[in-house]
Order: C-alpha cells, then sequence, then structure tokens
C-alpha cells in the first residue's frame, strides 16, 4: 500500500537522526525517529525548517519522536490523576542509569550527545507530558569533577519550570547501587 511507501523509521546513532529527518521529511515521508531528534540547536533548527517547508502541503508528513515513557500505564493513571489537580504540581524523578563506559559512543558529544542528550531527554519529555504545560526555564547541575569520577556528565541534576508555576527535578545518576530502582517518579 502507499501508506507503508510514505513511512520513514530511523533508529541510528544519534549523529545522524537530524540529517535523515530532513531528507525524509522533504521527501514527503512520514517520520518516526529514535531519540533524540537533535544533538544541537542548529540541527533542531534544521529539522524545524525542513518540517515547516512541508506542514502546509495537502498530505503534510507526521514526525514523531520515540519518547516512550509517556505510553506506559502506570504515566498514563499519573496523568488522569494529575489532571485533576489545579495547581501547580512538584515533580521528582531519580534515574539510577548504571555505568556505561566513558569511550561508548553514547557518551561522545559528537556521536552520541553524551547520555542526557541521548536518554535523559526520555524525563524530560514525561515531566513535559504530566505536567502538561510548556518548559520555560532550565537549571543544571553535573556532578563535580574528583578523584576516581571518571564521567561527571552522566551525574547530573536538572529542575524544570513549566509555564503553570509547576517544576520538576530530575536526578540522572550513572553511579547508583543495583540494587536501588532503575526509574522512581515521585
Amino acid at each position: 500500500s502507499d501508506v507503508y511507501k510514505r513511512q520513514v523509521f530511523i533508529a541510528t546513532r544519534h549523529d545522524s537522526h537530524s540529517r535523515l529527518v530532513c531528507a525524509a521529511l522533504e521527501a514527503g515521508k512520514h517520520v518516526f525517529v529514535e531519540k533524540p531528534l537533535a544533538l544541537s540547536p542548529d540541527e533542531l533548527n534544521q529539522v524545524i525548517q525542513a518540517y515547516e517547508a512541508t506542514r502546509l502541503a495537502a498530505s503534510a508528513p507526521i514526525l514523531s519522536i520515540g519518547f516512550n515513557r509517556r505510553f506506559a500505564p502506570h504515566v498514563l493513571k499519573m496523568k488522569a490523576l494529575l489532571e485533576t489537580v489545579r495547581e501547580p504540581k512538584s515533580l521528582i524523578m531519580t534515574v539510577n542509569a548504571g555505568a556505561i563506559p566513558p569511550e561508548h559512543w553514547t557518551q561522545d558529544p559528537r556521536v552520541g550527545g553524551g547520555r542526557i542528550i541521548g536518554e535523559g531527554c526520555h524525563f524530560i519529555d514525561l515531566m513535559r507530558f504530566l505536567v502538561g504545560s510548556a518548559i520555560t526555564g532550565v537549571q543544571a547541575l553535573a556532578m563535580w569533577r574528583a578523584p576516581g569520577l571518571v564521567t561527571p556528565e552522566d551525574k547530573v541534576t536538572f529542575t524544570l519550570r513549566f509555564a503553570d508555576g509547576s517544576f520538576g527535578t530530575v536526578h540522572y545518576l550513572a553511579n547508583g547501587h543495583r540494587t536501588f530502582p532503575k526509574e522512581r517518579l515521585e
């Protein structure tokens, strides 16, 4: 069917995502891209331009990014419960990501973007989904370099501020004990 000829799935290394998304959109294809969409503001702007150039067409392509946490049954239940709360919300997400060697491709800022761009983006999307309001500010703090600390960039705390007054903090840590849960949301 023609529907299948118009779809592209991008599940490559992160440094190729924006380029492949732009090419697929320019070819009029619907695109599902594994996260992250882009590694830099320049790449993101290129994707936005490619999308904007096609979105007014009669059969405008759909662009979808592979954020998956928002579709989990427990998250959908949380969303339904939070929608009854009319005042700003406070969320705390602790991610016990586990260590990855510093030479792994995901740790390379040029190829994988680092773990916050490559994986931490799931939790930004999750909080944005649960709060249901635009992000208006970000504060971040990486673990300070110290003897024995190989990769401080994957041990980060960041707080998102939302337009409705809500805020959410993500503790993304790659050095937690394996008996501690991988992901916990309060």
